[in-house]
């Protein structure tokens, strides 16, 4: 098993340690529910240093990005990051991503653990452009400070006037003393805040600096568990569970991120799929009883009969109510449809609603 950079500092802490994606990962540490709290409210610190981060340059590294994700390149301007995904040539998704773009002919790509070697292969498989292709994975560690005071901590730490950075856009600047630091205005909890890619040899200062600054605040250190209530309450996707190599972007709701006007990687299917429809869908759903919602539940009709199944679920720390995500077949998708989830044998009513959840 890999380790991040700051896995000393995770058992130091006292974190609840597991293996994920490779990796020694800590999972939680004061607790799920304190630590979702501290993000939607004021403001939580997470070691992501296990994504994987590729640098795609040359006088061609747009045009193979084009061929090799579903959203349109050209719509980055320097400075500008941009959600996306790598589909295989049979409709499904590689995986999903980000791309970051630096400059003209450099490009920033960040992918989940899970899949780096997978993401490598693929892309590298497309590369018949004048592009050159860093792995820079294992050098680079990445800290999300997520929460409604995340800029507000973060700012004590650098000239660099947060405010004026967007949505989906980033710059490179300096950090608690730290230089070159990737400075992003994005996170996977829907509660605001910065991501932040930088050598791992800085690891440990820049952990201690942000939590440092953050105490006045109420920052505390948060783990997966909490990041994936935290995802899941905004709807977001979980390449493994919401989105794989058998799941297509329009079945995911991802058509946003799906773009014809440029030539890509199963283009001809989706095309296909968004003219003449889908036979299932991802959708959000809430239970109308008691119970908690998990990974592969089957969904069922009122007759019993195999719908769909869900592919993320929990009980949600703000509504206080068992929710999640699940595909489900035609015609059953609709919004406002009553579904049923089996669970331990019951089969426990549930709406089908529009996400995100909170």
């Amino acid at each position: 098993m890999k380790k991040t950079a700051l896995y000393d500092k995770h058992v130091s802490l006292g974190a609840k340690i597991v293996p994920f994606a490779g990796y020694e990962m800590p999972v939680q540490y004061s607790g799920v529910t304190e630590e979702h709290f501290a993000v939607r409210e004021k403001a939580g610190l997470f070691d992501v240093s296990h994504m994987g981060q590729f640098f795609v340059e040359g006088p061609e590294a747009k045009d193979l990005l084009q061929i090799v994700t579903t959203n349109n390149v050209d719509a980055l301007e320097n400075g500008k990051a941009q959600y996306t995904c790598l589909p295989n040539e049979n409709g499904g998704i590689v995986d999903d991503l980000i791309v970051y773009k630096i400059e003209d002919g450099k490009y920033f790509v960040v992918v989940n653990a899970s899949n780096i070697e997978k993401d490598w292969n693929h892309i590298v498989k497309f590369n018949k452009f004048d592009a050159v292709l860093t792995n820079a994975s294992d050098d680079m560690s990445l800290l999300a400070v997520q929460g409604p005071k995340a800029t507000e901590i973060l700012q004590k730490l650098t000239d660099i006037n947060l405010s004026e950075i967007p949505y989906y856009h980033f710059t490179i600047g300096s950090v608690a003393g730290v230089n070159d630091v990737i400075i992003s205005n994005t996170g996977y909890t829907g509660s605001g805040g910065f991501e932040i890619y930088f050598n791992n040899d800085n690891a440990e200062l820049l952990w201690d600096e942000i939590i440092k600054a953050g105490q006045p605040e109420g920052i505390i250190p948060c783990g997966l568990a909490a990041r994936d209530t935290l995802r899941l309450e905004k709807g977001f996707c979980l390449y493994g569970m919401d989105i794989d190599d058998t799941t297509s972007p329009i079945e995911a709701g991802l058509g946003w991120i799906t773009k014809f006007d440029k030539d890509f990687v199963a283009k001809d299917i989706f095309a296909k799929q968004k003219e003449e429809g889908i036979t299932r869908k991802l959708v959000g759903f809430e239970l109308q009883d008691k119970g908690v919602p998990r990974h592969d539940y089957p969904v069922v009709d009122a007759e019993g009969n195999v719908i769909g199944k869900v592919t993320s679920g929990t009980q949600s720390p703000m509504k206080k109510i068992g929710l999640g995500l699940a595909y489900v077949d035609k015609p059953h998708f609709k919004l406002g449809s009553e579904i049923f989830i089996q669970i331990r044998n019951k089969n426990i009513p549930a709406k089908v609603v529009k996400t995100p959840f909170v």
